[in-house]
């Protein structure tokens, strides 16, 4: 932040032990580094402020893109009303066989009539 070399801190260093004096140098470093503390947590406080409003504000851009593309993929792709699905034409397998699959196989050992839920 400060770009202060070793001879501009001598200069510094001389000039507060004249000014203060040797006596009273440790305590007005000590303010000095309270006050130094301070601020930082004051910087910190606004930068972690300032983040969560950027993030914030990328998530609402996220959301509004999110929103557009989920619109734009229903207005091509509508959903099919409850009538119109047992009316879906019946795909054919990859392998070309037009064979009749089942819809849903039943890997179940066979059962004796009795215990065998189906009616």
């Amino acid at each position: 932040m400060f770009d202060l070399s070793i001879s501009e801190i001598a200069i510094i260093a001389i000039i507060a032990t004249v000014v203060i004096g040797p006596k009273e140098l440790p305590r007005a470093l000590a303010t000095a580094g309270k006050w130094m503390a301070k601020a930082r947590g004051v910087m910190a406080n606004f930068r972690t402020g300032l983040d969560a409003m950027v993030r914030e504000a990328e998530l609402q851009e996220m959301e509004k893109k999110w929103a557009s593309e989920n619109d734009r993929i229903m207005r091509e792709h509508p959903v099919l009303p409850d009538d119109s699905v047992a009316e879906a034409p019946r795909m054919e397998p990859l392998d070309g066989s037009a064979a009749d699959v089942p819809d849903i196989v039943d890997d179940r050992p066979d059962l004796p009539p009795e215990a065998d839920p189906k009616p």
